[in-house]
């Protein structure tokens, strides 16, 4: 009688990572076998709930990434996978071992995150900082940490007093200065260089990165997200407007509205919708007429030969172009991301006078407080009050 080979038993992490291959487009390349070993079986099935909801692209790859992180922590500081509901002792020593003091390290050794538990993260590459987390990481993975709990209908401790209260001495005490996105703000002298460094009016490269980078940059400072989604369907040709509104019988110029969709701060249904006119909106223009885009994506993969793909960039593309163009420009590609795009439209905003309200009508900022920094650091060197002994 033939041997029967015995049935294999199906492997969880294999199937997770099937079930996280189902979210290809949403999830960090990179990451995906990392959180295929990391995510539970409901944590994998919580992601493709939240993807079939509509939670947007780049919020829901935060949110795994977070999640894989909160699992591997938890395993490494408890032994245990990540409890659902958490309890309030859990989230306590969370904050207890991102947020510390290291001047009270360096007499207390147990102070902190435990060697062994860093070490562990270490070894997952999942820690990367020496000292304390930045405050913005803990408070986001603890916002995305409350919103699993929300969606697997569970109550979490995010709320709890005695949280809140250690939450906001441990931000008292942790000295870790916060890190800008882009060390420099991409300022309309920078575009400058960039745009110098787009030499032929025929390649398509050229043209596709001269038109990326003012279209991005006077559209408000667009996320590099948006840059990456904009479609043709998006665009609508409006007539030409004068360059100077002062001056109706001046010279006319092109003028694009663009329909944002979906973006960090409003969702598809709000129809966020931005102006570009002048060089930016010709810019755009001149790259769908060399490109033959009629339909699609706007701003596509080019190959080493020059060949126009059909595939959108992604995100990480148009920040690489951006450091690409920095560094044929003489400029340290370090010191700049594309982040800096957004930071640099209001900087330069700031410099020019620009009313608050108007720049942030076309960057789409929520918030005053952090539209007004901007202004504040580019203002600040101009006033009386740096100048009072001279």
């Amino acid at each position: 009688m033939p041997d029967t080979a015995p049935a294999l038993l199906p492997d969880p992490t294999l199937a997770r990572e099937r079930d996280l291959d189902a979210l290809a487009g949403l999830l960090p390349f990179d990451a995906r076998e990392r959180l295929a070993v990391l995510l539970t079986d409901e944590d994998a099935a919580t992601l493709k709930h939240l993807a079939r909801s509509g939670m947007g692209a780049n919020t829901l790859r935060a949110l795994a990434s977070d999640l894989g992180y909160l699992e591997a922590w938890c395993l490494a500081a408890t032994g245990h996978p990540l409890p659902w509901p958490a309890t309030e002792a859990l989230a306590l020593k969370f904050v207890a071992h991102h947020l510390w003091d290291p001047a009270e390290r360096e007499s207390d050794p147990r102070h902190g995150m435990p060697s062994a538990v860093e070490d562990e993260l270490r070894t997952r590459s999942l820690l990367r900082v020496a000292g304390p987390h930045a405050v913005s990481t803990v408070r986001r993975r603890l916002a995305h940490w409350s919103t699993l709990h929300r969606f697997r209908g569970a109550d979490g401790p995010f709320k709890a007093p005695r949280l809140r209260t250690a939450l906001s001495l441990a931000v008292r005490a942790n000295r870790r200065p916060r890190a800008r996105k882009s060390a420099r703000a991409v300022t309309a002298v920078v575009i400058e260089k960039l745009l110098a460094t787009c030499l032929y009016e025929h390649r398509l490269v050229d043209v596709r990165d001269r038109a990326l980078l003012l279209v991005a940059f006077a559209s408000g400072g667009r996320r590099r997200a948006e840059v990456a989604s904009l479609r043709v369907e998006d665009l609508v040709r409006e007539a030409a407007v004068p360059r100077n509104p002062a001056d109706p019988d001046g010279p006319m110029v092109a003028k694009l509205t663009i329909r944002l969709g979906r973006t960090k701060t409003t969702t598809a249904e709000d129809d966020a919708r931005v102006v570009v006119i002048g060089r930016a909106a010709t810019a755009l223009i001149d790259w769908l007429a060399l490109s033959r885009i009629e339909s699609g994506a706007v701003f596509r993969r080019i190959d080493r030969w020059g060949r126009l793909g059909a595939m959108a960039l992604d995100p990480q593309s148009v920040n690489a172009i951006l450091k690409a163009r920095c560094a044929r420009a003489g400029l340290d590609p370090a010191l700049f991301s594309a982040h800096g795009l957004r930071s640099g439209f209001m900087t330069e905003a700031g410099k020019q006078g620009v009313p608050l309200p108007e720049a942030m009508q076309l960057s789409q900022h929520r918030s005053v407080q952090q539209a007004a920094r901007y202004y504040n650091e580019a203002e600040i060197d101009q006033g009386k009050a740096v100048r009072l002994i001279g």
